[in-house]
């Protein structure tokens, strides 16, 4: 076998993991040199294996924990990048805004957009749409001493997605949907009693 033909059957194998990537999923930066910098540090990577194995965990006599289950077996992948500094900008920002190129991709449309010049905060969520159902959802949210990176891979409800917050590393996702449960109205004020005048007394007649 000539050294041609084993270069191009090792570029196929190598190539293969790019090629089965799931729709959806975004390629994410190990940020291995972050690690020692950051003052606090979340890495969560689970693909279809992990994440069935981790539905099977959440109890279904809890009523949240069995709406999670229920949404995150119609998953394919949980990537979770999350890192907190205790100066400003101690991270890499053109790997952030290389993440954020990926969702330029045909498919992908942004549904939240959120600045702050003030406070320096930048929040985007993105979802893939293909035919009337998510394939995908990111959210990038970048602030000067903390950047978030969340990528949830599957066949997606909106609508569910609260219920998987707090769970496989996933934080608030802070997304408005139609379910979810609005502010109950402050009762109105009971009207002030009227007071009622006390009648004088009889006048006595002498004796």
């Amino acid at each position: 076998m000539n050294a041609r033909v084993v270069f191009t059957l090792a570029a196929v194998v190598l190539a293969g993991p790019a090629f089965a990537q799931a729709k959806g999923r975004l390629n994410l930066p190990e940020f291995a040199a972050l690690a020692d910098k950051a003052s606090e540090t979340v890495s969560v990577t689970l693909d279809a294996n992990l994440l069935g194995m981790g539905c099977r965990f959440l109890n279904g006599a809890d009523p949240e924990e069995a709406a999670a289950k229920k949404l995150c077996t119609s998953l394919s992948g949980i990537y979770v990048r999350h890192y907190s500094f205790d100066t400003d900008y101690a991270y890499p920002k053109g790997d952030v805004d290389g993440v954020r190129k990926q969702l330029s991709r045909p498919g992908w449309s942004r549904i939240v957009e959120a600045r702050s010049n003030k406070e320096n905060t930048t929040v985007d969520v993105f979802v893939l749409i293909e035919g009337d159902k998510a394939q995908g959802l990111s959210i990038i949210a970048s602030e000067p001493r903390e950047f978030t990176i969340v990528n949830i891979v599957g066949n997606i409800d909106l609508e569910q997605l609260h219920d998987l917050e707090g769970k496989f590393g996933v934080p608030d996702l802070e997304i408005e949907t139609s379910k979810k449960p609005a502010a109950s109205a402050k009762p109105s004020p009971a009207p002030a009693p009227v007071p009622v005048p006390t009648p004088a007394p009889a006048p006595t007649k002498p004796k």
